[in-house]
């Protein structure tokens, strides 16, 4: 398995982390986005952006990724991208990020789902059939298995696409995101791991 599936195949449990953890289903999945404190042994402490700070259990098999910067062009038609986005009051989607996934991954927890990033967030993996670009932005017609949707994509939102990190990334104030699951004595298990890197912070 190539760097790069694996990379998608975790972007995609970062977008639909349920996935990973259907086969036991009273283990509910959580993400945490926040601030390295420290990185010692496989212990990760992150303050959260909800203000309390927490343990993280990395352990040797978890890999870390991190963001580099892409284009809203990279977002071409048949690209195979990822759209958290907001529903607005007519209904309408309107992306708040877009990952352009790298083609090894196509196809990766293909559908839409909803986000939490509040009530009306949604999650999108899928294929772009057709791009309109507009004054707000580029208008992306998504396809995926059992569906379609449209979602608009300003100019302003951040693009990025996935590449390879490690623990030397894991510093102290870095932004990290990461999905976890309860684990012993208040300390969480880690399974997906984004830490920012070159200034580009996932913010996803």
């Amino acid at each position: 398995m190539s760097t790069y599936y694996k990379l998608g195949v975790l972007f995609a449990a970062v977008a639909f982390s349920s996935v990973s953890f259907a086969q036991t289903p009273d283990v509910k999945p959580e993400r945490i986005r926040g601030d390295i404190v420290s990185f010692k042994g496989e212990i990760l402490t992150v303050h959260r952006n909800s203000g309390d700070t927490v343990s993280v259990d990395v352990k040797p098999d978890v890999g870390v990724s991190a963001l580099k910067a892409a284009k809203l062009s990279d977002a071409k038609v048949g690209s195979y991208v990822g759209t958290p986005a907001l529903a607005g009051s007519d209904g309408k989607l309107t992306a708040t990020s877009m990952i352009v996934f790298p083609e090894a991954a196509r196809g990766t927890a293909e559908g839409h789902f909803p986000y939490d990033f509040g009530a009306n967030s949604t999650m999108t993996n899928a294929n772009v059939v057709s791009v309109v670009t507009g004054t707000s932005g580029r208008e992306l017609n998504l396809s995926y298995k059992g569906g379609s949707s449209t979602v608009t994509v300003p100019e302003s939102v951040p693009v990025v696409t996935p590449i390879p990190a490690s623990r030397a990334d894991l510093r102290a104030g870095k932004s990290v995101f990461l999905v976890v699951t309860p684990g012993a004595s208040g300390v969480y298990d880690a399974h997906v791991l984004f830490v920012e890197k070159d200034g580009v912070a996932p913010k996803f």
